[in-house]
């Protein structure tokens, strides 16, 4: 992809982030933002790179070859759609979209004009989530009898519905990748409005997962509300409990086991200390020039927005549980 270029839609706190990667791989041809501040500090940073406020002028640049898009959640669909609509590539970041169908809608219009669609599911590309796939598909952990990721922080500046349509991608599509499903079914879902904003900032979801021809029960855990930040996955199998803490510094990963006397024993599995947006990137760019279909393509990204589809369905359908009056 010599002379093809990327361009970065939205440089918020995390477009900040593929600006940065892009820009290291030697293609980020544009950045745009409808925030001047954010543009003028591109300019100072990445003096070579182009700005601009409309992203007509990304859609009309031929040197653009793909668009990358970190905006706010709903507007993915529209603006992934017209750049699918002008020829580019795209990689959006999650959720896909906000409804199954403006999902089919997208891997529809990248299948006919056989162009990349990719949905950035980061952990998908964790090498620390890699490695406790291979350990689960090794036998490692023996059967698989739990699975659990807790997604915790404190959110100020809360744009989604609820606090599940921000974080629980991320857990949805890691439980899934982890244990090889392409089926995953909701079982129970709560959430409560704390701060009498209308926004669900907890939640709880319970899911199932077909795995090897059975049931692996899940739960995924998620707040806007903690001070303290959590990131952590947990896989319970009969012969060991993987427990992956993505906030630790090192030793991420680890592996507990009881041995005959009852005594734990706790195990540290090496795995490449990459960073796993680099690889995420890098791996978006092999799809543009190879035409390969990507790790997170549209049916990955798909599964995650039918189930918070059908979390938000059986919310608006519940009372939301608010904070009690002062």
């Amino acid at each position: 992809m010599e002379s093809a270029k990327v361009a970065v839609i939205g440089i918020g706190n995390w477009g900040k982030n593929l600006v940065r990667n892009f820009a290291h791989q030697g293609v980020l041809g544009m950045v745009c933002d409808v925030d001047p501040r954010r543009l003028e500090n591109v300019r100072r940073e990445y003096p070579t790179t182009r700005v601009t406020d409309q992203f007509e002028t990304v859609l009309n640049d031929t040197e653009i070859k793909a668009v990358v898009i970190a905006t706010p959640s709903d507007s993915h669909f529209l603006l992934a759609k017209q750049a699918l609509l002008a020829g580019k590539h795209v990689y959006v970041e999650k959720p896909l979209a906000r409804t199954v169908r403006h999902a089919e809608e997208l891997d529809k219009l990248a299948t006919e004009r056989n162009l990349i669609l990719m949905v950035g599911h980061l952990l998908l590309y964790h090498p620390a989530v890699n490695c406790l796939k291979e350990l689960i598909e090794s036998g490692e952990l023996g059967e698989l009898r739990f699975v659990r990721s807790d997604r915790m922080n404190f959110n100020t500046s809360r744009r989604d519905w609820s606090v599940l349509w921000d974080l629980a991608p991320h857990d949805i599509s890691m439980m899934s990748y982890l244990l090889d499903c392409k089926n995953v079914q909701v079982a129970r879902v709560g959430g409560w409005d704390t701060q009498g904003d209308s926004l669900i900032d907890v939640a709880y979801l319970d899911l199932t997962f077909d795995h090897l021809g059975g049931n692996v029960p899940g739960q995924v855990r998620n707040s806007w509300i903690d001070p303290q930040k959590l990131v952590r996955l947990t896989v319970n199998g009969s012969l060991k409990t993987a427990v992956l803490n993505d906030a630790l510094a090192e030793n991420k990963l680890a592996l507990h086991s009881l041995t005959r006397s009852g005594r734990m024993v706790v195990e540290y599995p090496a795995y490449p200390d990459v960073e796993p947006l680099h690889l995420e990137c890098e791996h978006f760019l092999q799809c543009v020039v190879t035409g390969e279909r990507p790790r997170t393509d549209a049916n990955n990204g798909y599964q995650v927005v039918r189930v918070l589809q059908e979390v938000e369905d059986r919310l608006s359908r519940r009372p939301v549980l608010k904070a009690a009056a002062r």
